[in-house]
């Protein structure tokens, strides 16, 4: 999967499908299940470094993670988060530091925020480097907000969000993801733009959608937003693994002669 057969998955109709990785043993298993995007994502922060929130992660965070899932990957189109303040303060830092990323792996790099974040999309694509949009609800942005919390539903916000949606595509992006917006919202956004859009609580009329893995595997039950869909409890199974492994242990039941050399 390269960005511009990503690209023209929308002019053939074909439903993208997106979910999240952070080492190279779940890129295996994403992959091999026929999904064909990994984002390494900076939700690593909170699924995987146990922190409220994505901000303290850092570009040596994402640099790491983002070599372990492309170094694992055969053919899935990898994109890497870019950090909170590895783009923000100028388009120097936003060039450098995708760069890293790029030579870790990434095939494309994934950045939050609209047209304010415009001269950083148009400086990275003419240097070479793929970009994917984020607006709507950017988690990098939730102290601002005031908490994780649904965005667009006012109408001068709808209206900047599609603003930003065309004004990202206009600076080349090649696919936006669209979080926490009203569904209708995100059709209108949709259909405006000739890029894929990927949503993530965004509704069914995107022309893809995205996953935290941990969340989809039933792995992390701290707080579950409502777009959330768990397609397997593996928290569940884990821990009943682990209760019978202590129990064998304890009862002398484990290791047998079975587990022993002779």
């Amino acid at each position: 999967m390269t960005v511009p057969e990503f690209q023209r998955q929308k002019s053939k109709g074909k439903k993208l499908v997106v979910v999240t990785a952070y080492d190279a043993l779940f890129a295996r298993i994403v992959e091999q299940s026929g999904i064909e995007a990994i984002l390494v994502g900076d939700s690593l922060g909170v699924v995987v470094q146990g922190n409220s929130d994505t901000l303290s992660v850092t570009m040596d965070d994402m640099v790491y993670h983002t070599r372990l899932v492309a170094g694992a990957r055969e053919k899935a189109l990898v994109i890497a988060d870019m950090p909170f303040m590895s783009y923000q303060v100028s388009v120097e830092d936003a060039v450098r530091n995708a760069g890293r990323l790029i030579q870790s792996g990434a095939g494309a790099v994934k950045l939050e925020g609209g047209v304010a974040m415009l001269d950083r999309v148009q400086a990275l694509t003419r240097v070479g480097i793929p970009v994917m949009g984020h607006i709507g609800m950017t988690p990098q942005s939730v102290n601002q907000y005031g908490g994780y919390r649904v965005q667009g539903r006012e109408e001068a916000q709808a209206e900047g969000l599609l603003a930003d949606a065309r004004a990202l595509e206009a600076g080349g992006a090649f696919s936006l993801v669209l979080e926490a917006i009203p569904a209708p919202l995100a059709k209108a956004i949709t259909e405006a733009v000739s890029i894929p859009t990927i949503g993530i609580g965004a509704g069914p009329d995107c022309d893809g959608q995205v996953l935290v893995l941990y969340d989809l595997l039933g792995l992390f039950d701290e707080f579950s937003p409502k777009f959330v869909k768990p397609y397997a409890h593996l928290k569940a199974d884990a821990l009943q693994a682990l209760r019978r492994f202590k129990e064998e242990v304890e009862c002398q039941k484990f290791p047998s002669d079975l587990e022993s050399y002779q």
